[in-house]
């Protein structure tokens, strides 16, 4: 099986590559006859690295290939979809758990299928959640600045304890669950909403509540849902209104979840008092990429960095050796799933018409 891999780091390549020995290792070892005794109708992946993103335009290049592998900027409309189509293009691999930035409907109807990494390491991204909010509150960053430079005048790195406060969680999926174990070790009181809550975290006392309540009650909001339309801009001029004075604001979900504007705003008036950010509703243009001697010419993202008490990471939230581990074996077995190993139990990986 063929595939063209989009948006390729050398890092991943070099992940891959390891995952891919490894599985050429393991179906040596274990032999590739079938259980029932029939020969393996599945063949060998072979990836062709593209370091550019997967567009309308680069689409092109695809011809002669079975699937291609992408990762969460790649843009997979309809345009796009047709071009892959005709090039004969039967699978689209997702890198990366969200499935937003690919029209289901329009590959449905092409029969492209589609699968992605549901779940990986869930610590990696809780653990940076909680990075950015210790960060932003104990002010480590500046810290470390100012003592580099000899200076160590403790006025304007006041914080506040952890311990006790209330803690918003929206979206109770494995990710959202790794923080709120991490936030109850804290001593944290959690409420949370998700539209099907955790039977397990209700066992445990974990409270599920309305948004309205969530908001109004919560000294830190942290996103952990996908993005969808109910879920678009769901941190908006009106939410923001509910939350209390200085609370602190994280996401580390997908950028669309905020309304960039609504917090801008919010963070000019003192309503806000921190804003955390992994994601950015148009980093496709700006992150994975040095712009370091470019003129950003994003003005909503500009501003958003002049603020003192806005901490902004370029999507690394994923970026651990155990998660690119985790997401390379699993998107090896989606694509031997699909190429004919029926021994994969990966069929909730694949994605499903969203109606």
């Amino acid at each position: 099986m063929k595939v063209a891999f989009f948006s390729a780091k050398p890092y991943e390549e070099i992940v891959f590559k390891a995952a891919a020995t490894s599985l050429e290792k393991a179906l040596s070892l274990e032999g590739t006859e079938r259980e029932d005794g029939l020969p393996p109708t599945f063949s060998p992946i072979s990836f062709t690295y593209f370091p550019h993103q997967l567009t309308a335009e680069t689409a092109l290049l695809c011809q002669g290939y079975d699937g291609v592998c992408v990762f969460v900027n790649d843009e997979l409309n309809a345009k796009t979809l047709y071009i892959l189509h005709e090039a004969g293009i039967k699978h689209i691999a997702l890198r990366c758990a969200g499935f937003n930035n690919v029209d289901i409907a329009t590959a449905n109807e092409l029969s492209i299928s589609v699968s992605r990494v549901p779940a990986y390491s869930p610590e990696t991204v809780a653990e940076h959640t909680l990075a950015l909010i210790l960060t932003l509150n104990r002010k480590t960053h500046k810290a470390y600045n100012r003592v580099k430079e000899g200076n160590f005048e403790l006025g304007g790195l006041l914080g506040f304890t952890l311990h006790n406060k209330t803690v918003g969680v929206i979206g109770t999926g494995r990710i959202g669950q790794a923080v709120i174990r991490i936030l109850k070790g804290f001593g944290c009181n959690i409420l949370c909403y998700d539209p099907y809550p955790n039977k397990q975290l209700k066992q445990e006392g974990v409270v599920y509540t309305s948004l309205e309540s969530l908001f109004s009650q919560s000294h830190i909001v942290t996103l952990h849902c996908p993005l969808t339309e109910q879920s678009y801009h769901l941190i908006n001029e009106a939410s923001i209104a509910l939350m209390p004075k200085g609370a602190m604001l994280i996401n580390t979900s997908r950028g669309g979840l905020i309304d960039d504007k609504s917090v801008i705003n919010a963070l000019k008036n003192g309503h806000l008092g921190y804003v955390g950010l992994d994601v950015y509703e148009r980093e496709s243009e700006l992150f994975f990429s040095d712009h370091s001697q470019d003129i950003i010419q994003d003005d909503v993202f500009q501003r958003l960095l002049t603020f003192p008490n806005v901490l902004v990471t370029g999507h690394q939230g994923f970026f651990t050796k155990e998660a690119l581990s985790e997401i390379a074996a699993i998107t090896l077995d989606n694509l031997c799933f699909i190429a004919g190993d029926t021994r994969r139990n990966v069929q909730d990986n694949m994605v499903k018409h969203i109606s």
